[in-house]
């Protein structure tokens, strides 16, 4: 059970008032639950499959996400918690670095274009006689 992140009582009791109330329909999965397990996914890199069970569905979990994030829902928490109290115990920083070899990004010189046929060929064909066609000299007679 210790790999899994839960809510303490604490910072639960700061963060239920700022959920929203104007439920329609079914009424909504347990909040602390699910909202455990948004917490613990993103943590784990956003990957929802990655989720264990004791956070309910999977679906659930990407749902509500999706939802509350279009509401607007997260930047009221978010900005409601980071303006509370002082000085946070934890703080997260992302420094991923991606190394990536020298031809990944086209080498020396560039990116190389691939030409798939000629430009004749490949060209568009046109309904209207180009201007420039009349104007050729033509070899007939």
């Amino acid at each position: 059970m210790s790999d899994f992140f839960w809510f303490s009582d604490a910072q639960w009791a700061r963060i239920e008032p700022l959920l929203p109330t104007d439920v329609r329909g079914k009424p909504r999965a347990d909040d602390r639950r699910v909202l455990s397990g948004i917490v613990h996914a993103l943590r784990c890199g956003g990957r929802w499959a990655g989720c264990a069970d004791v956070y309910g569905p999977k679906k659930t979990l990407y749902n509500r996400f999706v939802r509350w994030s279009e509401r607007g829902i997260w930047e009221g928490i978010f900005s409601a918690l980071a303006g509370a109290g002082g000085a946070p115990d934890r703080l997260f920083i992302d420094s991923s670095c991606i190394k990536v070899h020298r031809c990944a990004g086209g080498g020396k010189g560039g990116p190389w274009l691939m030409v798939s046929a000629a430009p004749k060929a490949d060209a568009t064909p046109s309904s209207m006689p180009s201007a420039t066609r009349k104007a050729a000299p033509s070899s007939c007679s």
